[in-house]
């Protein structure tokens, strides 16, 4: 474990380095979701039963979760990346810890969505969004937020050692911008067709986006809605237990492996 932890920190501060030599990315995924919260919220809010600052209400915690999914796409380019380039099998030969290397991009990735989350809430805050929960609970609804991404980017890293092509994990990451469509980060299901709110309620970005509205006090879980948007907390956290749970163990066994 020590191994694990000395090993892990300096994967860490190997990506954060990379990231810091890379300011044009970081600029990108801080500024896309306040422009989506700023289109979304004028343009959509004025069409919806839930308009103006009501529905920027519910849209702010929606994007919050639909940017924390983008950690499958994030982890999913870098990975291949790293391993089309060959910076992956480099790091095999080093006697590092089988799972330090993507245990650092998520750590790092981690960090990174952590900071850039801050510009989007006091955006928020100024467009009408408000905590109105506790601060405990707000507390709460930030680290299931950031376990969330956690969880994405494990997938995102294990996605990205099998494509093994940087191009093709590009391709494959943008086609990961349709799971926020079908979930209720932008709408309420409730006003959708019975299958289509099925499929959309049992979407993990819909258990945690009622999570976060719920734990900020700002929109309760709806009636009728499946388990794990009518128990959101516990929903969110199952899902999260089963993401990790699935995908730490195949991207590490992935890694050490290679193409094998």
């Amino acid at each position: 474990m020590s191994m694990l932890a000395y090993d892990g920190t300096a994967m860490l501060g190997r990506q954060l380095l990379r990231l810091r030599n890379n300011p044009g990315l970081l600029v990108l995924t801080q500024t896309m979701p306040i422009s989506m919260l700023l289109f979304f919220g004028y343009v959509f809010g004025s069409a919806l039963a839930v308009p103006g600052e009501a529905y920027r209400a519910f849209l702010v915690p929606g994007l919050l979760v639909a940017t924390a999914s983008g950690g499958i796409m994030a982890g999913m380019f870098q990975a291949a990346q790293d391993t089309h380039r060959g910076v992956t099998n480099r790091f095999r030969t080093l006697p590092v810890s089988r799972a330090a290397v993507p245990l650092g991009q998520a750590a790092a990735d981690l960090v990174a969505t952590a900071v850039g989350t801050v510009p989007f809430l006091l955006v928020g805050l100024a467009v009408g969004w408000r905590v109105e929960g506790s601060p405990l609970e707000a507390a709460g609804a930030f680290a299931l937020l950031m376990l969330f991404r956690f969880a994405c980017t494990w997938a995102g890293i294990y996605l990205g050692l099998l494509t093994r092509n940087e191009a093709a994990a590009g391709q494959l990451g943008g086609a990961t911008f349709l799971l926020p469509l079908l979930s209720s980060a932008y709408i309420p299901t409730s006003g959708l067709p019975g299958w289509l709110r099925t499929v959309a309620e049992w979407n993990p970005i819909s258990a945690v986006a009622t999570a976060l509205r719920d734990l900020f006090g700002n929109t309760p879980a709806p009636d009728g809605a499946a388990w794990p948007v009518a128990h959101p907390v516990a929903g969110s956290l199952l899902w999260c237990a089963v993401l990790l749970g699935v995908f730490v163990p195949l991207a590490v066994r992935q890694y050490a492996h290679g193409e094998r």
